[in-house]
């Protein structure tokens, strides 16, 4: 990913993150009381915006540091938020337990974007 997708993936990730935590906290909220997932959706939200600010991060430094191993970190960080965070939301409206068998997938993607931000950063 280049520096201007990187950003405006990161802008999108952060709107939506804000859009579907307001959902949850108020239209959701009930629904997901009562079948015990509101913890879970918290997590999925919180860990949709902690990597959207990443990659707004990156994508900030990708001037600083040009190396295809940045664009590599705002690639995983976005699967990532795909796998763990859209894997999260899906269970708690669907109730497939199945899926908690993705969700740590996107979890290793996320360790890769920090590692690959780490040595592209340290490389330079």
């Amino acid at each position: 990913m280049n520096q201007r997708n990187t950003l405006l993936c990161a802008a999108a990730m952060g709107c939506l993150a804000v859009i579907i935590g307001a959902f949850g906290a108020h239209a959701f909220k009930p629904n997901l009381v009562a079948i015990g997932r509101l913890e879970t959706y918290e997590l999925a939200v919180r860990y949709q915006f902690y990597h959207a600010l990443a990659m707004l991060a990156v994508g900030t430094v990708m001037n600083q540091f040009s190396s295809r191993l940045l664009s590599y970190a705002a690639f995983f960080f976005l699967l990532g938020i795909f796998f763990f965070s859209g894997s999260l939301y899906v269970l708690c409206f669907t109730g497939l337990r199945v899926l908690g068998a993705i969700t740590p997938i996107g979890g290793v993607l996320f360790i890769l974007g920090w590692g690959f931000l780490f040595v592209g950063v340290y490389k330079k």
